[in-house]
């Protein structure tokens, strides 16, 4: 299975001078420099990108029922990417729906954190936490402040 051609959700930021993306969170450079890069510089980016989401998705969902979910996904026509997880699909399902969803009717309960987020609410927290990942991810890699 072939990852998609670019991390690219269309809401960049980089353009207005953001050294991460608030849309698909790559660092600047990532974005500009894509094209060029080599199957194993976007593999390592995809990973990066996958392993914050997954952290972030996992401070806020538990998975109760992964086959529920992923039919979930399915349903949606969300396909599967390589290393693929639960919490993957939890995301983009999440993403795209953007409204309240009945979260048992996923497989998903909420951890003790997101107990007090109003449904609505839950996917910007929850992206809001892979931003957040994400530039701690380039402060740390480049030793710089990505204000």
């Amino acid at each position: 299975m072939r990852l998609r051609q670019t991390p690219c959700i269309g809401i960049c930021s980089t353009t207005y001078g953001d050294l991460i993306c608030r849309g698909c969170k790559r660092f600047a450079h990532e974005v500009t420099g894509w094209n060029g890069y080599a199957d194993a510089q976007r593999v390592a980016v995809w990973r990066r990108l996958s392993d914050l989401r997954d952290a972030a998705v996992a401070e806020f969902l538990r998975i109760e029922d992964e086959t529920v979910l992923l039919e979930a996904a399915a349903a949606l026509r969300i396909a599967p990417a390589p290393d693929w997880t639960g919490l993957s699909a939890a995301y983009e399902i999440l993403r795209r729906t953007r409204g309240a969803p009945d979260l048992a009717s996923l497989g998903l309960t909420r951890t003790r954190f997101a107990a007090e987020i109003a449904p609505q609410e839950l996917f910007g927290a929850i992206d809001r936490e892979f931003y957040a990942r994400a530039t701690a991810a380039y402060e740390r890699n480049f030793r710089i402040l990505a204000q």
